[in-house]
């Protein structure tokens, strides 16, 4: 017992000198903290009177854990947009400044997840872990630390891949009226890069989470979600979220990016970013100007696409934002603003849609301006005989409706245009490798379907695709390493093609 009192004197008398050691050696230190009173609490808004010092989008904490970021600062206050419901906060509450900007986790471990806007789970994957923060608002990178676009982003659709090429690195613009197929195009997309080494960014902006989540169902069952992020903010979020979602998601493509990954972020939707960036600033009383949106409603897009490129160290950043126009509306302030911004646009017409033209792609005014370089040589060689193919049929089907009588040749531009248009269509969540795609495109523009009825169109097809790969592996290959194909070539993919018709 001695022992054992003698033993405990020992601990004590060494914790006290540690304890009396340190006392000597600290030396309190005068912090000054900036505390603010809020004087307004409107929907997903708040101002505040007494933080002279907050910068802009720098963070405000409030009561109860809740956020908020700086958005408009005035001589007498500063306007906070709530990045949590405004329900609790109160008037004559303490707000504190935190002195850090909006940050996002990044990293590979938000691969597979589904995140919102602050990197916070919303799937049932468990907790995230990441190891480096990264600010949602970056510069665009520098004319220098740009390289030209040269190498293609497959969607796996064929009227894109041929007509409307897409390379990486570039900006192309999705638009269409409601329920015309846009976000099916991107996410057949996503799909088809599931084995081709590019990770894949899905941004839900302003949606239902029954639709976030029929998104996500899809990139699973196609085995794509394993190199995928979803980041989601959905109506029912604060609309600062649904501003701020676009930047987060680009954040974390850049962190791959950066690292000479090949990145695709498509943007789902803008239209409805744009929206709550309206409600956000006529609740802080900013000025409205045409269509009632404010008038730096150019800037929040272009800082955002501008993000997007082909980086000259390796990597890049390929953009698909989606938009939707009003009764076809492609004139509308929103749409004219993206459409000056991006690369070209891919115009999905409900019109088409409803004749079961599908993807509703209308080729007239659809256009890509620098996907073109970046096509590969096979491709480019089919492409341009179907581009002249196709434009001549549309134009002499207007008129066919007024009932003339049509010369012979006239007649076969528009049957072979009609065995066109019934090779371009395709099944949702079924992209096309671009080999099959070059090898039926040749087979349809040298008029071996020029005999079948246009219902045996689909079937043929199919039989085609087959045929290419199980016997002709060697140009299979060889057209998807960029080679070029010789005439011999293509005399022996049109003879594969008219047997295997014929039996």
């Amino acid at each position: 017992m001695k022992k054992d009192a003698s033993g405990i004197r020992e601990v004590l008398a060494d914790t006290f000198a540690a304890i009396e050691q340190n006392i000597r050696v600290y030396r309190p230190e005068l912090k000054i903290e900036e505390i603010g009173m809020v004087t307004f609490v409107g929907k997903g808004v708040v101002r505040i009177k007494g933080l002279p010092n907050a910068g802009s989008e720098e963070l405000i904490r409030f009561p109860g854990d809740n956020y908020g970021m700086v958005f408009n600062l005035d001589p007498e206050e500063v306007a906070v947009i709530m990045l949590s419901k405004s329900e609790n906060i109160k008037a004559k509450q303490i707000a504190r400044r935190t002195g850090s900007i909006m940050e996002v986790p990044v990293g590979e471990e938000l691969l597979g997840r589904v995140v919102d806007c602050m990197g916070r789970p919303l799937d049932e994957g468990g907790s995230i872990q990441t190891m480096q923060l990264m600010p949602i608002e970056r510069e665009a990178p520098s004319i220098m630390e740009r390289a030209a676009v040269n190498v293609p982003l497959q969607t796996g659709t064929m009227v894109v891949d041929s007509m409307i090429p897409i390379g990486r690195g570039q900006r192309e613009l999705i638009l269409g009226d409601r329920q015309t197929g846009k976000t099916s195009m991107a996410i057949d997309t996503i799909i088809n890069q599931r084995d081709k080494d590019v990770i894949c960014i899905y941004c839900s902006i302003g949606q239902e989470k029954s639709e976030v989540a029929l998104v996500e169902a899809e990139l699973r069952k196609n085995d794509a979600m394993e190199n995928c992020i979803i980041v989601a903010a959905t109506g029912e979020d604060p609309p600062a979220m649904n501003f701020i979602a676009p930047y987060a998601a680009t954040t974390m493509a850049e962190f791959f990016a950066e690292k000479g990954h090949d990145v695709l972020i498509v943007y789902d939707d803008l239209t409805r970013h744009a929206r709550a960036y309206r409600e956000l600033s006529l609740l802080l009383r900013r000025p409205p100007g045409r269509e009632a949106f404010p008038g730096d409603i150019f800037y929040i897009h272009s800082r955002l696409l501008e993000r997007a490129t082909h980086y000259r160290n390796g990597g890049s950043l390929t953009a698909l934002p989606i938009i939707e126009t009003q009764a076809q509306d492609i004139s509308a302030y929103i749409p004219t603003n993206l459409i000056s911004i991006t690369d070209g646009q891919i115009y999905l017409s409900p019109e088409l849609f409803r004749k079961g033209i599908l993807p509703a792609v209308d080729v007239g005014l659809s256009v890509s301006r620098v996907g073109g370089k970046s096509q590969l040589p096979a491709f480019a060689e089919v492409a341009g005989p179907l581009r002249l193919a196709y434009s001549q049929f549309e134009g002499l089907e207007v008129y066919t409706r007024f009932g003339t009588r049509l010369d012979e040749e006239t007649q076969k531009i528009l049957q072979r245009g009609r065995r066109i248009r019934e090779v371009l269509k395709q099944s949702q969540f079924d992209p096309m490798p671009a080999p099959e795609q070059i090898a039926i495109i040749l087979a349809a523009t040298e008029g071996i379907l020029d005999e079948h009825h246009l219902e045996e169109i689909a079937s043929a097809k199919i039989k085609m695709a087959r045929a290419f790969r199980e016997k002709l592996p060697r140009l299979n290959e060889l057209m998807a390493s960029g080679q070029k194909l010789s005439h011999e070539d293509r005399e022996l993919i049109l003879k594969t093609f008219t047997e295997i018709l014929q039996i």
